[in-house]
């Protein structure tokens, strides 16, 4: 796996288990890289013999291209990209496909599989993905609450809100209490906003389940806002819940998803 500057040079070569590279979103807040590269190592714990490798399309080095370069270099034929990311929107349709036809241009043929986010797919919110949020949240509180607000970074595509909150209906269903979605970006309501409506319409005991892969900027603006509004607790970042692992390996043995092929040179 690799370390913040190293790109992979051969190790497990052709003949070996596909590696599968990691792509997370990347931030300023060196938080956010080590939350990635402790999942890679959760993962690569998970299911020894496989190589896995953390990258990020922005502000972290390595890049995915320079990844996917390494691994073609290095002898490997296939690949398994995965998506750090709870929602299909802009940096699933456009930046990763992007990253891997750069990988494409030059090098060796390497047919890259790109796998769907770890957010629900096709309607469906992955028992991995609950668990790990319940396990936050039983780390973050002792007793019972009576409503719940799931808490997202934000986005504008109205398609990838719809999945946040699908996610924020079978929170609420299984703990039996009414969740409302928040976003810390780009679209309202704001958490704090959320936590004062719950509280408004009568519930006292409000949780903030966040739905972030990774500590940041935006989840301490989350945990702030929800606190200064009466929130009884805010759970931390899934960051490399075992749960979050397994999911992670439940989208490399998924046959779906998009592939593409370097040509060979």
């Amino acid at each position: 796996m690799t370390s913040p500057s190293t790109t992979p040079t051969g190790p497990r070569a052709a003949g070996g288990a596909d590696p599968v590279v990691l792509v997370a979103h990347g931030s300023r807040d060196p938080r956010a890289a080590e939350a990635t590269r402790a999942l890679g190592r959760a993962v690569s714990a998970a299911r020894p013999g496989t190589p896995v490798w953390t990258s990020w399309l922005d502000h972290t080095e390595p890049g995915p291209t320079e990844v996917l370069r390494g691994l073609a270099a290095a002898g490997h034929r296939r690949a398994v990209l995965v998506p750090l990311l709870l929602t299909a929107a802009y940096h699933h349709r456009v930046d990763i496909p992007a990253a891997v036809a750069a990988a494409a241009q030059t090098g060796p043929s390497l047919a890259v599989r790109v796998t769907g986010v770890l957010g629900p797919a096709d309607g469906v919110v992955d028992p991995a993905l609950l668990a790990g949020l319940r396990r936050r949240l039983g780390e973050a509180l002792t007793g019972r609450f009576d409503a719940l607000v799931l808490a997202a970074a934000g986005t504008r595509d109205a398609r990838a809100r719809g999945s946040v909150g699908l996610v924020a209906d079978a929170l609420g269903a299984e703990f039996g209490v009414p969740c409302r979605v928040s976003y810390a970006s780009a679209a309202p309501p704001a958490t704090g906003v959320a936590v004062a409506r719950l509280r408004a319409a009568g519930a006292r005991r409000v949780a903030v389940s966040s739905y972030f892969l990774a500590p940041g900027l935006f989840h301490d603006a989350v945990a702030e806002s929800a606190r200064a509004a009466g929130a009884l607790a805010v759970a931390d970042a899934l960051t490399d819940a075992p749960e979050l692992a397994e999911l992670v390996l439940r989208r490399v043995d998924e046959r779906s998803g998009r592939c593409a092929l370097a040509p060979a040179v």
